[in-house]
């Protein structure tokens, strides 16, 4: 079966082709609309003409293809806000201007960090104007002051700030990821000042948190412990926000954090118990396609409780599909689905394309459709038993198998256990789910028997323990993988060419595969060539200075850092698997670095830079030296001035100001982040 002879997998190419041309090329929204309306004229004239030939032409699938990629873009252009005059930036003459009446409604709760709860907000008013437009907003915690609700409306006098970039090199794009969300600006606020408007709820998102806080409200009468709960919520409610670092990182180590995630399996448990409980309703008139209805109301707002995630979403519309199917007693193929529920998500969010959860939940089904049916062929055991646990087996490298590279490419880290997780968890996951819906109903109706929800709590208790013991075995876990996307792109070609020799050994596919390793190999060389042979680094980090030297692949760090900060600091990881270096030692700074012909001085706080016939190309300031810039410019006349993140912003405010007078570049890393010299 060739998969591209379904019309709606072509079509769901073109939208994909469509988004992302609309995504990263910048056309105006009016420009979208009229040539997509252009085309469809043109497709019904085409239509019109195909009707009367005898033989058919290319013409109308080639309109038909154009007018969906236009849709593609458009949709992305109606998507973003910032395309109507009523968004909230167009109220505002800059990022940083000075501060506006904002009124807004909390529309998501975030996972809070140490000093600060954080929410996505709709903004309904900037300066008594009507508006729209998300933003992110930051309180400062309070142990006297509850968390905002979603749907409480509150007012404040405030500036919207920036997102802020990457300061270090290959650091996690903060501001692009919210962009993605059309999230482009952040509030940060004291409990103070907020004025509350309105507390009550109104919107599906509102009753969606309610009916989540109800619940949760029912189960801590039965007092699960931290983490059992958090558990709880992510497996059944979609909210990860509660999960400790210590359960999320065993989860990830052990290859088993697709659990943690309402996914396919969840809602396919959830749609054989609705089945079977609604079974009784086919004997009415009617009765199929009244279960049919109130199957797919259950399974939306199910959707909906779960905060509508990309893997939901996805999961959600699937299964919806193959409901709909079974009512009308039509054959489903998994192809077919899968390309419409792709195409109805992303007419919906066209921005999930980028989501990596959208994007791993999906390779994942299609890797097990395509490859877990010739694994299994392999060995058909006779026990019911072992035929669950090597069907298990097969799902779980057939999933892997799709998955793998986009999880090095994001996360830089491959979990080797996560067949022996798989083979623990999946089989009686089905039944955990069950039981869970079960304890969290009678829960809510307040007839779950202690008992019950003590045996439930042991069993999340057991799977976390499991999951704890899995993720200590250190040498199964390979981490700082350096992977590119050109790896990825090669990567998948390989595995989709030896799938194909599999199952038809001919010289074609042995040719797209040579052809795959050729790819993966270029990859691999293109990735050494970009290795910086000589490199040095002033990273950004606040109240400390750090250097990093690259010679020959070998990285030399000097830093200030005590032993703990140095171990929870990410930049020098994040730069190593950047730049796939392996080589890496620690050094104390020095006050003088000679660069091939280039000179490198840092100025500390014993203010040492008098040297005779000694004129730096670059000055290195740091730990806020109480100097007089002018002097020190006169005396050994740098060519370049850099303030690190160890300084207080007031004296690199006021070395800014004397460099600009005397003409000299000047790079403060809290605006521009590090500073790199090639030499």
């Amino acid at each position: 079966m060739k998969i591209l002879n379904f019309t709606i997998i072509k079509l769901t190419i073109c939208l994909v082709i469509g988004i992302l041309i609309g995504y990263f090329i910048p056309i105006p929204i009016m420009m979208a609309l009229y040539f997509t309306l252009a085309v469809s004229l043109l497709l019904g004239f085409t239509y019109f003409i195909a009707r009367k030939q005898f033989f058919k032409t290319i013409w109308f699938g080639i309109t038909a293809f154009i007018l969906i990629i236009s849709i593609g873009a458009l949709t992305v252009n109606i998507h973003n806000q910032q395309n109507f005059n009523n968004h909230y930036t167009k109220h505002l003459l800059n990022e940083d201007d000075s501060s506006h009446a904002i009124t807004f409604r909390i529309r998501e709760v975030l996972k809070p960090n140490t000093y600060y709860n954080k929410y996505v907000i709709d903004i309904l008013q900037v300066d008594e104007k009507q508006s729209q437009g998300k933003s992110l907003l930051s309180i400062k915690k309070d142990t006297l002051k509850p968390p905002l609700n979603v749907d409480a409306i509150l007012s404040t006098k405030s500036n919207f700030n920036s997102l802020g970039y990457p300061l270090n090199p290959f650091q996690f794009d903060y501001e692009s990821y919210l962009e993605k969300k059309y999230i482009y600006h952040q509030v940060s606020l004291k409990p103070t000042e907020l004025f509350l408007i309105s507390d009550n709820t109104h919107t599906v998102f509102g009753y969606a948190n309610a009916t989540r806080q109800f619940i949760n409200s029912k189960l801590k009468k039965h007092h699960f412990k931290p983490d059992e709960l958090a558990v709880i919520n992510a497996l059944f409610l979609g909210q990860r926000q509660d999960l400790s670092e210590d359960i999320y990182s065993d989860y990830r180590n052990a290859g088993a954090i697709h659990i943690l995630a309402i996914s396919g399996l969840h809602i396919g448990v959830i749609l054989i118990l609705l089945n079977w409980v609604l079974k009784p309703m086919e004997r009415l008139k009617f009765g199929k396609l009244q279960k049919t209805i109130f199957i797919l109301i259950i399974l939306w707002s199910f959707a909906v409780i779960a905060g509508l995630t990309a893997s939901v979403t996805r999961a959600v519309t699937m299964f919806s599909i193959v409901a709909i199917a079974n009512n009308l007693k039509r054959p489903t193929n998994i192809y077919n689905t899968l390309a419409i529920s792709i195409f109805v998500i992303l007419l919906l969010k066209p921005l999930y394309i980028f989501d990596v959860g959208f994007q791993l939940s999906y390779m994942a089904v299609l890797a097990i459709v395509y490859i877990d049916p010739m694994i299994y062929k392999l060995w058909q055991p006779k026990n019911k038993l072992l035929d669950i646990y090597w069907h298990t087996i097969t799902i779980s490298i057939a999933a892997q198998f799709g998955i793998a590279p986009l999880l090095l490419f994001y996360f830089h880290q491959f979990a080797g256990l996560f067949l022996l997780s798989s083979i623990i968890i999946i089989p009686p996951l089905a039944i955990i789910l069950g039981l869970g819906i079960v304890v969290i109903l009678m829960a809510s109706l307040n007839i779950l028997p202690a008992f019950l929800a003590d045996f439930f709590g042991y069993i999340i208790s057991g799977m976390n323990y499991i999951m704890s013991v899995i993720s200590q075995q250190d040498s199964f876990i390979f981490n700082d993988v350096h992977f590119t996307i050109w790896h990825v792109l090669t990567s998948y070609l390989i595995i989709f060419s030896i799938i194909q020799i599999f199952k038809n050994y001919k010289f074609s596919n042995l040719k797209w595969a040579l052809l795959a390793v050729i790819g993966f190999q270029c990859a691999l060389i293109y990735t050494n060539f970009r290795k910086p042979s000589n490199q040095l680094v002033v990273f950004h980090k606040s109240r400390f200075s750090m250097i990093g030297n690259t010679m020959q692949n070998k990285l030399s760090v000097a830093h200030d850092l005590d032993s703990m900060a140095l171990l929870k600091n990410s930049t020098i990881k994040n730069y190593t698997v950047g730049h796939s270096i392996n080589n890496i030692e620690y050094n104390k700074l020095q006050s003088i670095y000679l660069l091939k012909g280039k000179k490198f001085l840092i100025v500390d706080s014993l203010n040492t830079y008098h040297i005779k016939s000694f004129n730096p190309d670059y000055v290195l300031l740091r730990q806020s030296p109480k100097i007089n810039l002018n002097r020190l410019i006169d005396s050994i006349h740098p060519k370049y001035i850099i303030a690190d993140g160890s300084n207080y912003k007031s004296y690199t405010k006021q070395w800014k100001a004397v460099c600009k007078k005397r003409k000299l570049p000047f790079h403060d890393t809290h605006e521009k982040g590090a500073f790199i010299i090639e030499y």
